[in-house]
């Protein structure tokens, strides 16, 4: 197999791309038919957790066939072709971006306390300010009774980042200045996201 220029090899990176991710795309195979969909989800060691309904489309495959895949990419800036290049041509237009991409299997949590864990560990990651009262009180127990939560055991994952680390010098100098010039808040992350991959 091709070792990929882009490959992340610092798994720190793929924590924070993890932790910073809101939404991971799902995908899942049941009678060699494909369904994939976005799930909230929050990442804990070598699990991830998400929630869903007791019944609907997600949960029936997940029971037909219980290995998946999850995906997650975020953009950096788009590179138009005449960032890098002054031949008119369209090729070296690109976009910049880091991702990872797990595979594993996906079980139905069954046991109330690690509901609860699942459920605080997604809400401490989507509300970190706090302000609710604690998932472990009573006042919950119906509504996580009624809630379905899946534990993700991720067995393979990898990550990729592309920030111009496979162009030439002075190509790599002309997107910064493109960049620099144009300015918007993405550029401005890409920028420092190049600078720190050198």
């Amino acid at each position: 197999m091709r070792r990929s220029e882009f490959e992340i090899k610092n798994k720190a990176i793929i924590e924070e791309i993890l932790n910073s991710s809101e939404y991971a795309t799902l995908a899942l195979s049941c009678d060699n038919k494909p369904y994939s969909v976005p799930v909230n989800f929050v990442h804990d060691g070598k699990v991830v957790y998400f929630h869903g309904a007791k019944k609907g489309k997600k949960k029936e495959f997940i029971v037909s066939n219980s290995y998946a895949a999850f995906s997650i990419a975020l953009p950096y800036s788009l590179i138009q072709s005449y960032f890098s290049s002054n031949d008119d041509l369209a090729c070296p237009a690109t976009q910049f971006f880091r991702s990872v991409c797990a595979s594993g299997q996906v079980l139905i949590v069954e046991d109330y306390d690690e509901k609860v864990k699942a459920l605080s560990l997604l809400m401490k990651k989507l509300q970190p300010e706090g302000k609710y009262k604690p998932l472990n009180q009573d006042v919950y127990t119906k509504m996580i009774n009624a809630t379905e939560v899946f534990r993700f055991d991720i067995e393979n994952i990898t990550g990729k980042l592309k920030v111009g680390q496979n162009l030439s010098q002075d190509r790599y100098e002309m997107v910064l200045d493109y960049l620099e010039k144009r300015a918007y808040n993405i550029d401005k992350e890409t920028i420092l996201s190049m600078k720190q991959s050198i």
